[in-house]
Formats: C-alpha cells, sequence, structure tokens
C-alpha cells in the first residue's frame, strides 16, 4: 500500500514504536497547564513571544527549550539545572508505567488532529522509513544536539505523518476507543486549541499499535532539525541505547489532513527600497496600498500562475512576480526534478537570496525564518529590514518530491497543527 505518499516496496523496516514513562508537568504545582505550554521552540517568535511565555508561568517550557543565558553553553547547562531541579520540586514528575501516548487537539471549529506519541527507533536514510523533504542548516542541529546532550532529555515531540488504510485494525481505530475515555489531561491554550492526553498501557493496544505502524513509512512535518539532531546525537552513543529512539506524534492524515502554511523570511539590514531596487529588470514588482489578507489575496493569485513574492517593511507590500527566464535558467540547478526547480523557495534562495540579494541562508545575522506572517510584517518595519512572504506549497509537491528523495529548501513548508510542547517530555535516562 501507498503510504504518505511514498511506496512501501523499498521500505525494509516500518515504524518501530516503543512505550515510554512520560514526563508531565503536576497541575498542582503550575498556575495553569495552558500557562506551562509553549509552541515549538522554532515557532516562537523572539523576543516579544519568548518574554510572553516567560510572563505566563515561571514553570513555562520554554525555559527548557529556549534557555536565556549569556552563552550557548551557559544556556544549556542553565536548561539542564532547570530540568533537574523541576523534577527534584516535583514541578515534573514521571508516570509510572510506559505507555504510548493518544493526543489529540481541536480547534473549536470543527477541525480534530489526533495522534500518538511515542519513541521512535532511529532508522537509517537507506531505509526508507522516515522521510525527511527539507534541508536543514548545521548551527541548528548543532545547537539542539547540545541542548539534548546538556538536559539528557527530548523535551517536545516531532511531528511525523503516515496513511492509515481506513481499516477497524489499524492504529486510529485504537486511538478512537481510547479517547471516548477520560484524559489524563485536558486544557485550552491561548490560541483557542484544547489539548487532550491520554496513556496507552495495555499491553494488546500497544501491540495493535506497533504491529499497525510496523507496515507504515512516515513523512517529516515538522522537526527535520530535530530528527537530524536524534540521528547525530544517536551516532555518538553506542547502540543499544535510549538515544536509539527519538519522541514523535505520528498523525495518519488519510484520517486528520494537515495544514500547510508557510514559512516567511525576514532579511535583517536590507530596507525595502534595496530590496526592490535589486529586482529592477529581473521580476516585475507592484506596490499595494491593501491590507495584509488582501496582499496575501493577490500573492495567492499571482502563484497560481508561476513564482511570486510578497515583499513588506516600509508600511506598504510589494508584489514580486514573474522572473526573468533567463535569470532563472542562470541561478536555478538544472539537475533536480522541475518541481523542484519551480518551487517559490528554490526561486528565493537560489536566485533572490543568492544572487540578487546576496543573503547567506544560514546567517542567522542576516536573515530569520517566521511562522507568522502579521508578526513578520511587525518586526521588518520594526527594525527596517525587509520581510519576504511565501505562498504555501501544495502537501502533493512535498510528498512527490520525498518519494524521490529530493529535498526540498530548507524551511518551505510548515504543516500543522503542530503539538504543543509541554505536555509530555521523555528523559533519556529513566
Amino acid at each position: 500500500m501507498n503510504t504518505a505518499g511514498h511506496s512501501e516496496a523499498t521500505v525494509h523496516r516500518g515504524l518501530e514504536l516503543t512505550p515510554f514513562r512520560g514526563l508531565r508537568y503536576d497541575p498542582d504545582r503550575v498556575g495553569s497547564l495552558a500557562a506551562v505550554t509553549s509552541p515549538p521552540y522554532d515557532v516562537v517568535v523572539r523576543p516579544d513571544g519568548l518574554h510572553h511565555l516567560q510572563s505566563l508561568d515561571p514553570y513555562n517550557i520554554v525555559r527548557l527549550i529556549l534557555p536565556q543565558a549569556g552563552t550557548p553553553s551557559a544556556r544549556n547547562e542553565q536548561a539542564a539545572h532547570t530540568l533537574r531541579r523541576w523534577l527534584t520540586e516535583g514541578v515534573l514528575t514521571a508516570d509510572t508505567d510506559a505507555g504510548l501516548y493518544v493526543y489529540e487537539q481541536d480547534d473549536g471549529d470543527g477541525m480534530i488532529q489526533r495522534g500518538v506519541i511515542g519513541a521512535l527507533r532511529l532508522s537509517d536514510p537507506a531505509e526508507q522509513v522516515v522521510l525527511p523533504h527539507e534541508d536543514v542548516m548545521p548551527h541548528v542541529v548543532a545547537d539542539r544536539a547540545d541542548l539534548m546532550r546538556a538536559t539528557s532529555a527530548n523535551l517536545e515531540p516531532l511531528l511525523l505523518t503516515y496513511r492509515g488504510n481506513g481499516s477497524a485494525a489499524d492504529t486510529s481505530a485504537v486511538l478512537d476507543r481510547i479517547a471516548q475515555q477520560p484524559p489524563l489531561l485536558a486544557t485550552t491554550t491561548e490560541d483557542g486549541y484544547r489539548h487532550r492526553l491520554w496513556s496507552l498501557t495495555d499491553p494488546a493496544d500497544v501491540a495493535r499499535v506497533q504491529s499497525d505502524l510496523a507496515r507504515h513509512q512516515a513523512l517529516i512535518a515538522d522537526g527535520h532539525h530535530r530528527w537530524a539532531t536524534y540521528r547525530r546525537l544517536r551516532a555518538e552513543h553506542p547502540s543499544p541505547s535510549p538515544w536509539d529512539y527519538g519522541l514523535v506524534l505520528l498523525v495518519d492524515t488519510a484520517r486528520y489532513p494537515l495544514r500547510v502554511r508557510a514559512i516567511h523570511r525576514l532579511l535583517h539590514h536590507l530596507p525595502v527600497a534595496d530590496a526592490l531596487a535589486a529586482l529592477d529588470g529581473l521580476f516585475r514588482t507592484r506596490r499595494l496600498e491593501v491590507p495584509l489578507a488582501d496582499a496575501l489575496a493577490a500573492l495567492a493569485e499571482a502563484a497560481d500562475a508561476g513564482n511570486a513574492f510578497l515583499l513588506a517593511g516600509d508600511g506598504a507590500f510589494h508584489l514580486v512576480d514573474r522572473p526573468d527566464p533567463a535569470l532563472l535558467a542562470r541561478t536555478v540547478p538544472a539537475d533536480r526534478p522541475a518541481a523542484w526547480r519551480t518551487l517559490d523557495a528554490t526561486v528565493l534562495h537560489a536566485t533572490l537570496l543568492d544572487h540578487v540579494w546576496h543573503i547567506p541562508e544560514d546567517d542567522p545575522a542576516r536573515i530569520a525564518y517566521i511562522h507568522d506572517t502579521a508578526a513578520t510584517v511587525r518586526k521588518a518595519e520594526r527594525d527596517g529590514g525587509t520581510a519576504v512572504l511565501m505562498h504555501p506549497v501544495r502537501e502533493e509537491v512535498v510528498r512527490d518530491l520525498a518519494r524521490q528523495g529530493v529535498t526540498m529548501p530548507r524551511k518551505s513548508t510548515s504543516f500543522g497543527p503542530k503539538p504543543a510542547s509541554g505536555l509530555v517530555l521523555r528523559a533519556l535516562d529513566l
């Protein structure tokens, strides 16, 4: 059968999900469960979002996933010390029994996403069990690896997708039955999402889930850098060890389709006027004196016809489209599939960043990657930089490229809804 859009003929071993003793907040020790959660570390808009989360509760998970100190080593030491202190004080406690966890998100408007959290065996790329679709930035992987080494913990789950077959024997059938029981926890976060978590410890249920998932492969929907971090740390530790596994959330997108959103770019030290001047004769540019929603609608319409971007930061929006074909021929590598060559993210990185604006894609002093559209615009206007707003790529394109083994440019997509961080953690020394 086809899972996540990929042929299973090349799968040597399927997904191997293992129970673990989750670390969870003691609700009697925190203000509220909602106040200690956070979006994934790379979604938090720094410093605005970071400061807000820190102010919600002294035990907010952001103090572990984004510790603040003067140097990288001091930050990681602080996170490790904070985790040990919370464990000693009983703020975080380990569940008595090892299990899988059923996790549900409900946006209150009819969208429900349900999946299973567990410790997944880290497969080798040649096995094609877990398929990435984006490149990663080495400095981010190194940063996450340092944090995981210091804390000896998986602090937040990756989001992986697979496609079930809808039978009564598959994982979703087990999760649906468990979800009829009282949850371990239920909370509603500031974004209006309701989160519920159940433990799945019955050996028969665990075996059914494991047997079903062993027939599937998965696509990384969110967490490429953490997956690369898991693999790096596994290579550092003799096997077998707890580092052979990493914390993941698996969602059956045949049952619960994910939403795909764009990740935007904030170009530091590049005023909009300079960015536009460099595009003269290379792209068509049009100034839009309209609200953000209307500008995004114009971007969507232009993206249907070809590569298109929105620039912002000077109080208006500038629609950039119709690139010069000769420019693309000179700058976009020709040794990749056509679906990759025509991606907006490919043209942005290969043509605009590399050849027009001369901005290194992995230099945090020059470029930031931000999920929130309005926040990207606000920060560009405040800092005098340029926001580059992207139109989301279609999910089928992502899957097709992953099936071919072709990775997209880094930070090309944002699948969601993403799991909230702070509901369940995995300590590797339990």
